[in-house]
Order: C-alpha cells, then sequence, then structure tokens
C-alpha cells in the first residue's frame, strides 16, 4: 500500500514538473519572439550581391567614359537583375553587342558594353529614365512604342508592348513566361515587371 501511494505521489510530482516545463518553455519562446519583431529589421529590401558592389569602380569607369556618371547605381541594379554579377557577361550584354547570346566572354568587355548600350537607351528616351530600364530589357523599340503612345512610362505600357511583341512571334515555344502572372496576361516577351524590379535594387544599393 506504501508502495504504491509513493509511485502514484512520484507520478504526480513527474507530471507537475512536465507540466512546468513545458509552460517554461512556452514563455521562454514568446519572449524570444518578441524580441525578434521589436528589432529594427536590417535586411529590409531585396539583397545586393557583393559581386555586383565589387564592380561598382569599373561601371563608374565607363558610366564616366559614356557621360552617365550619376546612373551608377542604376546601372549596378540592371546588372543585379541580370545576373546578380556573376558569369563572365554580368551585365548580358552580348545581344547588344554581337547579335547573340553567349558571345561575350570577359566581365569588363560585358560591362563596357553595357554602360554603352543604356547610354544610348537612355538618350533615345531622351532622359526618361524608366522607359531607359525597360528598354534595356525589351530592346529599343520599346521607346517607338511609347513615343506612338504619346506617353512616359507606365507598367501597362511595358505589358502591351510585351503582349504585342509575343503576339507576333510565331515562336512561342522559346519564351519560358517566369514573371507571375505573364502567362495569363499573354506577355511573356522580356520581363513585364523590369522596372519595378531594378529599382528595388538601385534603392537597395544606394543605401549601401
Amino acid at each position: 500500500m506504501k508502495n504504491s501511494r509513493r509511485l502514484s505521489k512520484a507520478v504526480k510530482r513527474t507530471f507537475l514538473i512536465g507540466v512546468a516545463l513545458f509552460i517554461l518553455l512556452i514563455g521562454i519562446s514568446l519572449f524570444f519572439q518578441r524580441t525578434l519583431l521589436n528589432q529594427p529589421d536590417s535586411q529590409t529590401g531585396p539583397l545586393i550581391s557583393e559581386q555586383v558592389l565589387d564592380y561598382r569602380p569599373l561601371v563608374a569607369k565607363y558610366a564616366k567614359q559614356y557621360g552617365i556618371e550619376k546612373h551608377v547605381e542604376t546601372i549596378l541594379a540592371i546588372m543585379m537583375q541580370e545576373s546578380g554579377g556573376r558569369g563572365d557577361d554580368p551585365m548580358q550584354a552580348s545581344e547588344s553587342y554581337c547579335g547573340e547570346r553567349g558571345c561575350i566572354k570577359d566581365p569588363e568587355l560585358s560591362i563596357k558594353q553595357g554602360v554603352y548600350y543604356f547610354s544610348k537607351t537612355l538618350k533615345a528616351a531622351d532622359g526618361d529614365l524608366l522607359t531607359a530600364v525597360q528598354s534595356y530589357n525589351f530592346g529599343k523599340g520599346f521607346i517607338d512604342f511609347i513615343r506612338e503612345q504619346g506617353e512616359n512610362f507606365s507598367q501597362e505600357a511595358a505589358i502591351q508592348f510585351s503582349q504585342k511583341m509575343y503576339a507576333n512571334d510565331p515562336d512561342k515555344e522559346k519564351y519560358r513566361c517566369l514573371r507571375d502572372g505573364a502567362k495569363e496576361l499573354d506577355a511573356c516577351y522580356g520581363d513585364i515587371y523590369y522596372v519595378k524590379s531594378v529599382m528595388a535594387y538601385r534603392e537597395k544599393i544606394t543605401e549601401e
């Protein structure tokens, strides 16, 4: 009988200790959760790769050469969107250089060509930065499209141009439609949200 009572007390004690530990763990978890929520977020916005930031001096060099030195952050943001600073063609400038992908095998040549091409799109767009940025992705035909519309850059104009180019190309198989919603809009040509992404990167780079 005594053994039975002792066993019962031991079970109760173990149960109470278990409940106490459970409550303690919940309390600790809530404390740390609240602490983390109250801390300022030092990583707001998109992350910029070290590779892109390391190319700043080279981008600045060619931006000065082509008279667009005030647009260094924008060019770095374009690089971030194009490649994250990786590979031999970080500006993805081969097509504007030789008419096909993959012909540039040197990062400095890529940057020189990319900065040169952006300077041309900026000039053709009469200094309209957003149109020039989108044209880096769509090609200079977008500038003509904007002029025909008699307006400056807008998200709707980017979607309409993409829809037009996609509809007019019989070879639909080459389009990947990676952007959310692009396929549903039949706007698979280029990147319809290119400007939005580049400007977000530009804001983050300016803070660096």
